[in-house]
């Protein structure tokens, strides 16, 4: 029986590589990654991330998060009829091709989709899609109810995942302020694909895919299904460092989540706060971004080019500028015992002296902090800093 059980998982977790979706989510992630590295090298002639990197966070950031949430969708019984993932894929499909990473968080897919689903059963319409036939679902099912409660939380992973990687893929562009000035603001953008087991009732699939792992409770027939549901963020900031605005959203979205989950175990007592729950989420996680977005169009950059020292816009992963604690937002004011205003006087005087280098640098709360580091061969030509001159 163990062994059945294991072929089944096993078979399911064959199926998420028959979904297209999950394909397109690899191809636009290794499409971020090229556009991040080429725009990076447009303005500092240097690539910070490998531009790999968003393909190779695409499944591992989110795995543990995944199987948390699959895990209570299971054990909970959490069901949702085969029709919701079909148009939540056609929607994630269309934000992806569009490339509108804000239509991909959860609560934005799973309500369109339940609205889409509503709209079908109330002007009675079905479509034929590739032999699969698409119908609407009544307002007084289940469906709201377990509906909000997976959106709720898949917002918290996507609340969570902004404030673990936000800041950790954010990419400095240089922009002209309204005074003539170069400045430094930061994109960050993302997508995650967070594999789901969800459980779908009925002998729907078996109808189209007789393969399929099926199992019984009492009467009824159920599916096991692992679906990928894809997580899109984009957010740019000039005004905030990304080490501080990130973990902020992310928390906000987290709250939201949070919120809609209780929302949705209310609804299992009165089903229409499910639906009520999933509009407001959506139009709380919309104004979460507008918020956000409306605080980082102040013609005020919290990178820029300074005159008491050299603003660091960027810090290269293993490099000897991340080993002595550089980080973004910070300004170098002594190297070596000389005062640096520019990135060429900053490499003169890493110069001076061939074995070390010591570094006065004032940091995010205007505190002077000492740092240093051993310089071997050719460490002064590739240190590992962007600087905003």
């Amino acid at each position: 029986m163990v062994t059945e059980i294991l072929i089944e998982i096993a078979r399911a977790f064959g199926r998420l590589f028959m979904n297209p979706i999950f394909y397109l989510a690899i191809i636009m992630a290794i499409y971020l990654g090229y556009r991040r590295v080429k725009r990076e090298r447009k303005f500092f002639h240097i690539r910070i991330l490998w531009g790999w990197s968003e393909a190779i966070g695409l499944l591992k950031e989110g795995l543990l998060i995944a199987l948390c949430i699959s895990l209570l969708s299971i054990g909970f019984g959490l069901t949702l009829p085969v029709q919701f993932l079909y148009v939540a894929t056609i929607i994630s499909f269309l934000a992806l091709i569009i490339y509108i990473f804000h239509l991909l968080s959860p609560i934005i897919i799973f309500t369109a989709s339940l609205v889409t689903l509503f709209l079908f059963n109330y002007f009675n319409v079905s479509i034929d899609l590739f032999g699969i036939e698409i119908n609407g679902v009544n307002m007084n099912e289940d469906v709201a109810v377990t509906a909000a409660v997976l959106a709720g939380l898949l917002l918290v992973a996507e609340g969570m995942l902004i404030r673990k990687y936000g800041a950790q893929y954010a990419s400095p562009i240089v922009e002209n302020s309204k005074r003539g000035l170069k400045a430094v603001a930061f994109l960050s953008k993302k997508i995650w694909v967070l594999p789901i087991f969800f459980v779908v009732p009925g002998n729907v699939i078996d109808a189209y895919l007789p393969w399929w792992p099926q199992f019984s409770i009492g009467a009824n027939q159920f599916s096991l299904v692992l679906f990928p549901i894809i997580i899109g963020f984009q957010q740019m900031t000039r005004h905030t460092l990304p080490v501080y605005l990130y973990p902020k959203l992310g928390r906000a979205v987290v709250i939201l989540g949070e919120l809609v989950v209780i929302g949705g175990l209310v609804a299992y007592f009165v089903p229409l706060v499910g639906f009520a729950m999933l509009l407001v989420g959506l139009v709380a996680r919309i104004v979460i971004s507008i918020r956000f977005a409306i605080r980082e169009q102040k013609d005020v950059y919290a990178v820029s080019a300074k005159s008491s020292g050299v603003m660091i816009a960027g810090v290269l992963p293993n490099s000897p500028a991340e080993k002595m604690g550089l980080d973004v937002g910070e300004i170098i004011r002594k190297v070596n015992g000389m005062e640096v205003h520019s990135e060429r006087q900053l490499y003169e005087a890493l110069q001076i002296n061939a074995a070390h280098c010591r570094l006065e640098v004032l940091n995010h709360q205007n505190e002077v902090r000492l740092t240093q580091h051993v310089v071997y061969n050719g460490d002064h030509h590739r240190i590992g800093l962007l600087v905003a001159e």
